[in-house]
């Protein structure tokens, strides 16, 4: 059974920790510990009821509660299935970033590292131009560059 928790946001991995030591110390029947990329302030348990997630997640800290809707295998594939970019940023491309602190930035790409996945770009809309290095995950091609 997959049940999500609510826990204290930007707090998933430390709890995730405790929750883990206390299964170890413990014989509650808990499989799995999931920290879903993107879902801030949830971690999903995999457990054989859900009084053993209650007895997992009671008296712990950052840890808000149970959600009442147990999640179906499917769900939990779909969530943690990586969705890959099939854009090709290339030189000269200008991108605007969907997130990050340059996000809605339009920028013009300088450089494209493709072995770390990273571009280098130089923000538009801005008083001096500098070059910043950031995931190209992060950033949707708006306009592809001329040749």
């Amino acid at each position: 059974m997959y049940l999500i928790a609510r826990v204290t946001s930007s707090q998933e991995k430390i709890t995730a920790d405790i929750l883990e030591n206390k299964v170890r110390m413990t014989s509650i029947p808990v499989y799995s510990i999931i920290l879903p990329n993107g879902m801030r302030g949830y971690i999903v348990l995999e457990c054989e009821n859900e009084n053993a997630c209650r007895d997992l997640i009671l008296n712990e800290p950052h840890v808000k509660g149970i959600l009442s809707k147990p999640l179906t295998e499917e769900e939990i594939l779909k969530m943690l299935t990586i969705k890959q970019t099939s854009q090709k940023i290339s030189i000269n491309d200008v991108v605007e970033f969907m997130s990050g602190p340059f996000k809605g930035y339009k920028a013009k790409v300088k450089k494209v590292d493709t072995v770390k996945d990273e571009i280098t770009v130089e923000l538009m809309d801005v008083a001096v131009p500098i070059p910043v290095t950031t995931k190209s995950n992060i950033a949707k091609i708006i306009q592809k560059s001329e040749g």
